[in-house]
């Protein structure tokens, strides 16, 4: 074997080491939440430091108890309400938006263009207090909706400089054409443009979907009302019951993280496609 031949090997072995060692570190969180839920409560407390799974004791009576009995059904539904409003907002308003500043030719376009991500200079942390206050006085603060407007605000800059990345590679020659066949901007945009940015479109999808139903610092200045949290607040709530079992945390974690794991995973392939093209002329 020649040295340059080793060389590779042994930058292939590390390569790989290192690929397993940061998935473990990823996956091994995930594991020990997932075999938490499903161990029986006795098992947890004799031998809590045991990560193994009997398949023949799993227990799911801590999913029957978060969902039934700890209200839970109620918070997944808020959290999709908020969720599916949320991602059909910001595709509308930034599908025109990024239309619109890639096309069209209007007074501060470059402006525009180029101070959609002004808004993520200031964390949220610094937006949540004067957001508080504000709709503290005009009374909405305590309402799932005030959390869409939100959200929106949040993912809306983001949603736009994607889309606008991935319209400057559409090819302008076929909008041109289904103007000359009689199509409106609005036509252009829902015959053409829509269908050929659907890997963008699943990718803001799911980058909306994630912020929405994984959100909990708004959430949890803004919602006093159990009945309406979210599932992040709903998951803070339980932890907070000193005399309920960590078994049902972990459950509820679960029910907040498999969803988001499911969508990624079959979306992945769209969301990969969506940003590097969007990236070649961003």
């Amino acid at each position: 074997m020649t040295r340059e031949a080793l060389e590779r090997s042994i930058i292939r072995l590390i390569r790989i080491a290192g690929i397993l060692f940061f998935a473990v570190i990823v996956a091994f969180p995930f594991y020990w939440m997932i075999v938490s839920s499903l161990r029986p409560l006795e098992e947890i407390l004799m031998n809590p430091a045991n990560l193994g799974l009997d398949f023949r004791k799993i227990d799911l009576s801590a999913y029957y108890d978060v969902l039934f009995d700890h209200g839970f059904i109620r918070y997944i539904l808020n959290s999709l309400y908020v969720s599916i409003i949320t991602v059909a907002l910001s595709l509308t308003l930034a599908t025109v938006g990024g239309y619109a500043v890639t096309r069209l030719r209007f007074r501060g376009q470059s402006f525009m263009s180029y101070s959609i991500l002004i808004i993520y200079m200031f964390p949220a942390i610094v937006l949540v207090i004067p957001l508080y206050v504000i709709f503290s006085h005009m009374g909405f603060r305590d309402s799932i909706n005030v959390l869409i407007l939100v959200y929106l605000a949040q993912t809306l800059p983001v949603a736009l400089y994607m889309l606008r990345s991935y319209f400057k590679t559409l090819p302008l020659e076929m909008e041109n054409a289904g103007l000359i066949d009689g199509c409106s901007r609005f036509g252009v945009i829902w015959r053409i443009i829509i269908p050929l940015s659907a890997p963008a479109l699943a990718s803001v999808a799911l980058y909306t979907f994630m912020i929405a139903w994984n959100e909990f610092l708004f959430a949890f200045m803004f919602l006093d009302t159990p009945d309406k949290f979210t599932l992040s607040r709903g998951v803070v709530q339980l932890a907070g019951s000193v005399h309920l079992s960590k078994q049902l945390v972990m459950a509820a974690s679960v029910l907040v993280t498999l969803p988001i794991l499911l969508l990624f995973l079959f979306f992945e392939r769209y969301l990969v496609r969506g940003m590097t093209s969007g990236a070649m002329k961003g």
